[in-house]
């Protein structure tokens, strides 16, 4: 096992994976490098395309060792940010490639919350079908790429209403969106975007649109909380997401 990042992301991905797999540890692999190794389809155009830093997540117990495991691999940490936010995010830099590779604690956290507790513990180096799909469709300034992506994950999971490795979970998703208006909010307005999108791109598009319906079908049967509908009533006169902020690193230009 080399100690040096590979140039291609995911080629690189792969390395971790072997070598998390080697030290059995939990990493589960985000966003979209993640999608590209769940989903074929994102693989071949028109949906293929460029990947850059990597994203994970991990339950609290692995941290330690991933603290370890990653500058073995021959990156460097950022020993400042990991000092302070330690306890729910990690980053480390291929100062190699430029690329840095963010690691989430127990917790997603950008635009929303996602809490992946008990999400984490299946084999495999990618989050679940359902946690890829809501790591992307939680982005409020969501971008082509992310769309892209989305589209490929819909083209190779069926849409069902239970846990599985190759589907996509919406009872789980439904849960989710009903213990928060915001989120629900957000998902609602990219799943338009990702419709738009669709026209735009030659694939299977009646495919993803009635697994979008689906999905949405479940969504809005979901029993929603007093404080949910509360919510709901301010609409969107409230700001509703966060913008994270981007975590600099020493090797990219001011």
């Amino acid at each position: 096992m080399g100690s040096r990042p590979l140039e291609d992301p995911i080629d690189e991905a792969e390395r971790v994976a072997e070598a998390a797999k080697s030290k059995k540890l939990g990493l589960k692999l985000l966003g979209g490098a993640g999608i590209h190794l769940h989903s074929p389809s994102a693989r071949k155009p028109p949906l293929k395309r460029k990947y850059g830093d990597l994203d994970y997540a991990m339950s609290k117990r692995d941290r330690k060792a991933a603290l370890e495991f990653f500058p073995e691999l021959g990156y460097e940490a950022n020993e400042r940010f990991n000092l302070m936010q330690g306890d729910r995010r990690l980053y480390f830099y291929d100062s190699h490639n430029g690329r840095q590779v963010d690691v989430f604690i127990d917790v997603f956290r950008m635009s929303h919350v996602i809490d992946l507790r008990g999400r984490l513990e299946h084999d495999g180096p990618c989050a679940s079908p359902s946690d890829l799909l809501l790591s992307k469709l939680q982005i409020y300034e969501m971008n082509r790429k992310d769309l892209v992506d989305l589209v490929a994950l819909l083209l190779d999971h069926p849409v069902e209403a239970g846990w599985g490795d190759e589907v996509i979970d919406a009872g789980y998703i439904a849960r989710v969106a009903a213990e928060d208006w915001g989120l629900h909010r957000t998902l609602e307005v990219n799943t338009e975007k990702l419709r738009a999108t669709l026209d735009e791109l030659d694939v299977d598009r009646e495919l993803v649109r009635s697994r979008l319906d689906q999905l949405w079908s479940i969504v809005a049967a979901q029993p929603k909380p007093l404080k949910w509908k509360l919510r709901a009533q301010v609409g969107d006169r409230m700001q509703w997401y966060e913008l994270p902020e981007e975590v600099r690193s020493p090797y990219q230009p001011e």
